[in-house]
């Protein structure tokens, strides 16, 4: 017998819910969305394990229907602390029923992948094979305490096993189907419910009162691995033998130097198993350095929530190496995570209030504290709302630390720097207590004090000082060989005013479809609005030489009222076009710019008609009468433009004005509505009013016109697109 146990048989914690369905008057459906239509066991934080015909049932489907369901999402529950919590799941592994003469089937395996993480408290399952005579537990599918029944393993036939219940307490019924049968003896599971054995031929129902059948865990495994799940099955099961693992000696070796002492090993262990929902002997017993290392390779708050113990047991002394080295191995191993059990869950009840009282808060600071750092997709919006603190900060958990410090120390992890400029514009009651939890938690780590010091005086300073306001959106737009016509990569920055630019982490890397750009462009602009108050209406695309030929203020942006036409991305916002490609290969340019800028209000336009559409000519004049011209509008047929705006580029010329829809020189006069009136620095503006007559009358106004402005300001975009403050191969978790 484990040392650590659980309680009994664990409970399931997930139920699978049938969806209510079109055709059923409004009261049956609201109760059908709160059936369960069978049970599931959890594989992983984001895979939950359960029969297909379980998932045809929820989705009213023939039960035994083979054909992989094409539903967008399944209700799922999971029971925890008497606490329901539903998600969404979708099928991820699809393992149809096989029948058997026998009236039995096999396969009957759907994994389904969360959309969410699997609650804190609820544990992925351990598994163990099947074997005649286990004594075994299944519970209902509701979660409630007295929904269980007690069965034993009676035969092996095929790869299926038939279970017998004594004729005493409650029995298999419909609705267990899906769920994991618990051994009575261990804590783990050995096998996945699938159906009461219907009573024919020569069995009467006096003879079958309580058989049912299940897929043992090695039957599970095989199938599995046939459907390439293999990812979902390379774990060890309960009790089997360990493989050789470097890390786990290193823990090994550090437990022992810590806990050497049987009484000192006892009482830690004590600890870490109330902590984390384990039983221990009555008796005298001390648990093995291997049975903890072994929990602490498979508990994912186990290593954290010991180096906490360990850490109290030696405050105020002589912080252990050890423990170091400890937390060092944690960092490296793919199963421990960054808090305890303790740690987190006062975090998420802190974090969860802040939400409530400000959703934008949270938001706002993990954008400044982790600026160069990819968020999680609930920190990326305006808001946050309690329901999502949890699985956002799990996700936090997981970045890695900092770089190193000077003196080798550990860094301040980016869940504390989040926690930190959280506290500065928090009220004065939740910044002290999250600023205690910091101090704990870093203290904990090891984390040097300056380098928390110097965390919470960068967050101070943001929150003192007026919000620089979000001024322009900068998209990069790019192109691969392989990507699909019609779709280009896309890369956003929101430009502060102070000339910051702020990454747009984008869900997907693309490519995309010009109208999804055009979509995701809306929504970095109007996010900026919501957390400024002002209005964003400037929009600079990068593009390489060909890009300078695409019709981005086209490309549809969509509406944030639904109900409302999605307009063209030119017409909502000043569209302008830059090119680094050719820009950046004169050294000259940043000296060609300013001087053009200088003159621009006292220098004439330069005009190029077909007297001057000649290489060679424009670009002799832009070198000597005109080398302090700041604005070109070019006319003539599209290979002639293509050549003369690279040259103005190359020249240093800030603002150029062309139609893409000319044929020939004889279309100038459609561009006249924009390239002969009011101010230059008017024009962006001239230019989106113009496009907004197009749209609606595209007949009467023939001109497509096409901008480059090139700011006197170089924009700093950073020089690697995905910057990380963590050093390369640390990780937390």
């Amino acid at each position: 017998m484990a040392w650590f146990r659980q309680g009994g048989s664990p409970r399931p914690v997930v139920s699978v819910l049938r969806r209510a369905f079109e055709g059923k008057d409004k009261s049956v459906g609201e109760k059908a969305m709160g059936v369960e239509a069978g049970a599931a066991v959890l594989l992983s934080r984001r895979h939950v394990l359960t029969c297909a015909h379980v998932v045809n049932d929820a989705l009213g489907i023939r039960p035994l229907a083979v054909e992989r369901p094409v539903a967008d999402g399944l209700d799922v529950v999971f029971h925890t602390d008497g606490a329901p919590r539903r998600t969404v799941a979708r099928v991820t592994v699809w393992v149809p029923p096989r029948r058997r003469p026998s009236g039995v089937w096999h396969g009957d395996l759907c994994v389904l992948e969360l959309v969410d993480p699997a609650p804190e408290q609820a544990r992925p399952a351990v598994w163990l094979d099947m074997a005649e005579g286990q004594a075994v537990r299944a519970w209902g599918p509701d979660g409630k305490a007295g929904g269980f029944a007690d069965t034993e393993v009676k035969l092996a036939d095929e790869g299926i096993y038939y279970l017998d219940g004594a004729l005493s307490g409650a029995a298999i019924a419909p609705g267990f189907s899906g769920g994991p049968l618990w051994s009575r003896h261990d804590p783990a599971v050995v096998g996945l419910i699938v159906a009461h054995r219907d009573a024919h031929g020569a069995l009467t129902g006096q003879q079958v009162v309580r058989r049912s059948w299940a897929l043992p865990w090695q039957t599970i495994r095989a199938e599995l691995l046939t459907a390439d799940a293999v990812d979902l099955v390379e774990f060890r099961p309960f009790g089997e033998p360990v493989r050789e693992d470097p890390l786990r000696e290193t823990l090994g070796h550090e437990l022992w130097e810590l806990l050497g002492d049987p009484a000192t090993r006892t009482d830690h262990a004590r600890r870490l198993a109330a902590q984390l929902g384990y039983g221990t002997p009555v008796d005298e017993s001390v648990p093995s350095v291997e049975e903890m290392v072994d929990l602490l390779s498979t508990s994912e708050r186990a290593l954290a929530t010991l180096t906490e113990s360990l850490a109290s047991a030696h405050r105020g002394g002589r912080r252990p190496q050890a423990l170091d080295r400890l937390l060092v191995a944690g960092r490296l191993s793919d199963t421990a995570r960054l808090l305890s059990v303790g740690e987190q869950r006062t975090l998420v009840h802190r974090m969860r209030q802040i939400a409530a009282s400000d959703p934008a808060l949270i938001p706002r600071a993990a954008r400044e504290a982790l600026r160069y750092t990819p968020l999680p997709a609930a920190l990326r919006g305006s808001g946050l709302v309690p329901e999502g603190v949890e699985a956002a900060l799990a996700e936090l958990e997981a970045l890695p630390d900092g770089d190193l410090l000077p003196d080798g120390g550990p860094s301040v992890p980016a869940l504390l720097k989040l926690i930190e400029f959280t506290a500065a514009e928090a009220s004065a009651s939740c910044r002290e207590n999250l600023r205690t939890w910091s101090e704990r938690v870093a203290r904990r780590l090891g984390v040097h004090e300056a380098a928390l010091a110097q965390r919470r005086a960068d967050a101070v300073a943001w929150a003192a000082r007026r919000p620089t306001t979000v001024t322009r959106v900068v998209a990069q737009i790019s192109t691969l060989a392989s990507d699909l016509p019609g779709h280009h990569r896309c890369r956003l920055w929101q430009v502060r005013g102070d000339g910051t630019p702020v990454p747009v982490f984008l869900e997907e890397p693309g490519p995309f479809t010009t109208d999804r750009i055009g979509r995701l462009i809306r929504a970095a602009a109007e996010r900026a609005e919501a957390e400024s108050g002002q209005e964003v209406r400037d929009v600079d695309v990068l593009v390489d030489r060909e890009g300078l030929q695409l019709p981005v203020d086209e490309w549809d942006a969509g509406n944030a009222i639904e109900w409302l036409p999605g307009e063209p991305l030119g017409v909502g916002y000043r569209i302008t076009l830059r090119c680094p490609e050719i820009t950046e290969h004169n050294p000259k340019h940043a000296h060609m710019l300013r001087a053009r800028w200088s003159d621009v209000d006292t220098a004439e336009p330069l005009v190029v008609d077909e007297k001057t559409a000649d290489a060679k000519q424009l670009y002799s004049r832009l070198r000597t009468s005109h080398e302090r011209t700041g604005q070109v509008v070019l006319h003539g047929p599209a290979p002639i433009r293509k050549t003369l705006l690279e040259i103005c580029l190359a020249c240093g010329v800030p603002v150029v004005l062309w139609d893409r829809a000319a044929r020939s020189h004889a279309d100038a006069h459609h561009l006249d509505e924009v390239a002969s009136h009011g101010s230059l620095f008017r024009l962006p503006e001239t230019v989106r009013t113009f496009r907004g007559k197009i749209w609606t009358d595209p007949e009467r106004h023939r001109a497509r016109p096409s901008l480059v402005w090139e700011p006197e300001e170089p924009l700093a975009l950073p020089s690697q697109h995905r910057l990380t403050d963590p050093a390369e191969g640390v990780r937390a978790r």
